[in-house]
């Protein structure tokens, strides 16, 4: 008789295989733990059109392993959730309603798994449910370095940073749910190393696993035949929100490119990727530091287009504040290699085998590192070389879709099959049995 797959009952707020960020990310994940165990997935119901969708559409092996169950709360209590207005009350709601519509559809299953979102300062209540619980990946932001914040956006900005800094720590200290859910889950997967601190929860059950990863891209010959006479793109992709510190990759920029002469300048370009509040500021930005010639803003695009400019780019510079990273992964993918802070988010994704990383000090003393920094890649083919194929064998070892759902499932049975050493995964073609079966 043939041993089933461990049946793993996972809730995911966010999941949409069409969509990046959290969605994306939701969606991924799911696709690749089913690979291994017997998956029901549930999640909000606006996400049925577009998986019902995407599963006509492409055959998915696992297929046959994975079903998914949708779940709103009824209107009378979310007809004030306006987009993104409200989501964060309505998710901690909507949690709760989860438990009960669980336990009406007699779900059968031997492992709870709470997905996301991916903060760790809400809790889950799967553990309601009496069944093993895992949680994660989970993370935060960090309160942005105060001398950082002020220069880039102002005391209002820097206030407001501050405000939410002290919410999350109210959750973290005062919430006793949370302090439930880190109490009942066996395994805690988290997105970087201050989760446990904030958090502090027993050692053996954390699993260190950042959220983020990418697919293998498709990359263009053409692209790679121009390259090699290509101008030195820099590269930057996000929000323009202060979070991500694109006024600091400007001037870093515009400290290297102006200490270059008239003919080299020809040869380097900055190319900021994204959208926000702060765009008119960085353009004005660009202009007071005479590099409207260097420096070209791009608004989001089709992703096909997105990877022509991730594959045509020398270096990826992203002095981001933030607690990981999603376009990190995608840059390495490209074989980019990173300059980014050294903490907790971007520093904590790369090596040194395939970016570099700058301490906090100063904003001043910081611009002139990172652009150091540049000015050493651009005469250094070498070195630049080293650092593109460090970060190509960085992506494959730490971020692909398939590495997450393999850590995952190795965790599953860690919980579930205790004190069995050695815990193995089955093989695809056992699993296809399985599943046929």
């Amino acid at each position: 008789m043939k041993k089933e797959l461990p049946k793993i009952l996972i809730t995911a707020y966010a999941v949409n295989p069409y969509k990046g960020s959290e969605d994306g990310t939701g969606w991924n994940m799911i696709a690749e733990i089913s690979r291994y165990n017997n998956v029901t997935a549930i999640t909000r119901e606006n996400n049925q059109e577009s998986i019902e969708q995407y599963l006509r559409e492409n055959n998915l092996p696992q297929e046959g392993n994975l079903t998914f169950e949708y779940f709103d709360l009824p209107y009378w209590m979310r007809f004030w959730k306006k987009g993104g207005r409200g989501a964060l009350l309505y998710f901690y709601l909507w949690q709760i309603g989860l438990v009960f519509f669980i336990l009406r559809k007699k779900i059968d299953f031997d492992l709870a798994h709470h997905l996301n979102f991916h903060n760790d300062w809400t809790p889950s209540f799967l553990w309601l449910l009496g069944k093993p619980l895992v949680w994660g990946p989970i993370g935060h932001h960090p309160a942005i370095p105060k001398k950082y914040l002020i220069k880039s956006a102002g005391k209002s900005a820097y206030y407001l940073d501050q405000l939410k800094w002290f919410t999350k720590k109210m959750f973290w200290n005062v919430d006793p749910f949370l302090k439930i859910t880190k109490w009942k889950a066996q395994k805690i997967i988290t997105i970087n190393s201050s989760v446990k601190e904030v958090l502090n929860f027993g050692k053996n059950k954390e699993v260190r696993l950042p959220a983020v990863a990418t697919q293998f891209p498709e990359k263009d010959s053409e692209i790679d035949k121009i390259k090699s006479n290509k101008k030195f793109n820099v590269l930057s992709i996000g929000r323009f929100v202060p979070l991500k510190g694109f006024d600091l990759a400007i001037q870093s920029f515009g400290e290297f490119y102006h200490g270059q002469n008239k003919e080299t300048q020809k040869q380097l370009q900055l190319t900021l990727i994204g959208k926000g509040p702060q765009k008119n500021i960085l353009k004005k930005l660009v202009k007071d530091l005479d590099l409207e010639n260097a420096v070209q803003f791009i608004d989001w695009m089709q992703r096909s287009e997105l990877n022509n400019y991730f594959q045509s780019s020398s270096v990826f510079l992203f002095p981001s504040h933030e607690g990981a990273g999603m376009v990190v992964p995608e840059a390495l993918s490209f074989n980019l290699p990173v300059l980014c802070y050294d903490n907790i988010g971007p520093g904590e994704l790369i090596s040194s085998e395939c970016g570099i990383k700058v301490k906090y000090s100063t904003p001043r003393e910081s611009i002139v590192t990172f652009s150091k920094h540049l000015t050493d890649l651009f005469n250094s083919e070498d070195k630049l070389n080293e650092l593109s194929e460090g970060a190509e064998q960085h992506f494959i070892e730490k971020f692909t879709w398939g590495r997450k759902g393999k850590v995952i499932s190795k965790a599953y049975r860690e919980v579930l099959y205790p004190g069995k050493k050695n815990q193995t995964l089955p093989t695809q073609k056992k699993v296809e049995e399985l599943i046929i079966s």
